[in-house]
Parts: C-alpha cells; sequence; structure tokens
C-alpha cells in the first residue's frame, strides 16, 4: 500500500516538473529599457516588438531576441587628414539607441551586433568629410564648429540605419610628428622676439633714465655754481644778470618800428595837425 503512495507522489512529482518546465519554456521576460524581436520558425522575424514585462511564447517555434534601447557609449578612432595635409588622429565618443519600431528591420538587415557594424564605418566617412574641409589650425581654433558638423552629418547619416545619436562629442584630437614639431619650434620662436623685445625696450628705458640722471647733475651742477658766484660776488653778480636782461630788452625794442627814442632832457616839438 505505501509502494503505491510513492509511486502515485513520484508519477504526480515527475508530471509537475513537467509542466513546469513547459510553462517556464513558454515565458520570457523583458527587463527595463529593452525591447524584444519575436522570431517564428516558420514565418520568419515578426514586425511586432515586444515591450517590458513578462511574455508567453509557443515553445521551439518562436525565439525571443532582445535588443538593449538604452543609450550606450563608444568610442570610435580615426586617423584622417586635414586640408593641408596633416595627419590628425581623433576620438570620436558617442552615445547611441536603436529606434524601438525599427528593430524588426535591424535585426534583419543587420543583425543583434548592429552598433559593431555600422558606427566604426559611418563615423570614420563622416570624420575624413568634415575634418578636409579645415586646415590644423583651424581644427584647433574651430573645434566647436568641427564637432557641430560632425554630429549633424553623422545624425543624418545614422538614422538610416535606423539609430539615434543622443551626443557626439570630440574628444580626442592630435597632429603628427611633424606638425607638433613645427609648432613647438614657432611657440620657441616666439618666446625669444618675445625676450629679445623686452631686453630693447629694457636699454631704452635705462638710456633714458641715464639722459635723465645726467640732466639732473647738470642742473644741479649749475645751482651751485650760482650759488657759490652768489656767495663770491653778493649781489654784483644779480646787478650784470639784470643788465644783460635789459641790454637784450633795448636791443629787441630797437629793432621795432612802432618805437621812437627821444633824446632825454630836450624839449623836442611835434607839429599836430590842427
Amino acid at each position: 500500500m505505501a509502494a503505491k503512495v510513492f509511486e502515485s507522489i513520484g508519477k504526480f512529482g515527475l508530471t509537475l516538473a513537467l509542466a513546469g518546465g513547459v510553462v517556464n519554456s513558454a515565458l520570457y521576460n523583458v527587463d527595463a529599457g529593452h525591447r524584444a524581436v519575436i522570431f517564428d520558425r516558420f514565418r520568419g522575424v515578426q514586425d511586432i516588438v515586444v515591450g517590458e514585462g513578462t511574455h508567453f511564447l509557443i515553445p521551439w517555434v518562436r525565439k525571443p531576441i532582445i535588443f538593449d534601447c538604452r543609450s550606450q557609449p563608444q568610442n570610435v578612432p580615426v586617423i584622417t587628414g586635414s586640408k593641408d595635409l596633416q595627419n590628425v588622429n581623433i576620438t570620436l565618443r558617442i552615445l547611441f539607441r536603436p529606434v524601438a519600431s525599427q528593430l524588426p528591420r535591424i535585426y534583419t538587415s543587420i543583425g543583434e551586433d548592429y552598433d559593431e557594424r555600422v558606427l566604426p564605418s559611418i563615423t570614420t566617412e563622416i570624420l575624413k568629410s568634415v575634418v578636409a574641409r579645415f586646415d590644423a589650425g583651424e581644427l584647433i581654433t574651430q573645434r566647436e564648429l568641427v564637432s557641430r558638423q560632425v554630429s549633424d552629418d553623422l545624425t543624418e547619416r545614422a538614422a538610416t540605419f535606423g539609430l539615434i545619436l543622443d551626443d557626439v562629442s570630440l574628444t580626442h584630437l592630435t597632429f603628427g610628428k611633424e606638425f607638433t614639431k613645427a609648432v613647438e619650434a614657432k611657440q620657441v620662436a616666439q618666446q625669444e622676439a618675445e625676450r629679445a623685445r623686452f631686453v630693447v625696450e629694457k636699454a631704452e628705458q635705462q638710456k633714458k633714465a641715464a639722459i635723465i640722471s645726467v640732466s639732473a647733475e647738470g642742473d644741479s651742477k649749475a645751482a651751485e655754481l650760482i650759488a657759490n658766484s652768489l656767495a663770491t660776488a653778493g649781489d654784483g653778480l644779480i646787478e650784470l644778470h639784470k643788465l644783460e636782461a635789459a641790454e637784450d630788452i633795448a636791443y629787441q625794442l630797437s629793432r621795432s618800428r612802432n618805437i621812437t627814442y627821444l633824446p632825454a632832457g630836450q624839449s623836442v616839438l611835434l607839429q599836430l595837425p590842427q
């Protein structure tokens, strides 16, 4: 009797396990930020995109392919040439995600690894096209413009493959060894020119200061000589300077036609009209 009971329990457990396995294989989960594309063994990839949650399917007949629809980063390094034929090393950082409604087409035409197949090729194409419009100096001084043009062209190109680019940015920009050496040599030359200009200006300032110093010393010496003369000759030197000044004034007045000298102590009659 007990053996029959245990046999019945064993059969029931086996049946329950088989049923649980069938049910488990008929359920699948789509996590947050993901979408599922259904592949039917008889009808191929279905056009329906399954959203988040737990869903049923027919085991073996259908298979879910899960896609991550959240923004994902990818760095794409590219070596290209500028307008003035300088080698440029650029690394582009891209935040991308697939268009959920186009997942069946992406899976059918590209595959699950669509990002590795599409982004490197179109990024290289766009970067080479945009960088060729600028010379090396403009790539540095107009970096924001270059980044904007790359972003616009790459976003438009990626849309044809069902991809959305949330952000495109230039994270690394370097040039070849020859250009780097030329820039360093130019900077050294500019520094030497600035140093030479400073030395010349300093010499000119010192020269002006020396002239002012000599002039000040001359004025001081003249003042000292005048003071010594006054101490030696008394007021005679001052009277001499007065006489020299008066002589100079008389000479200037004698040359003027509007001035007439009259002898002192004599009466002079002027014939004035009545």
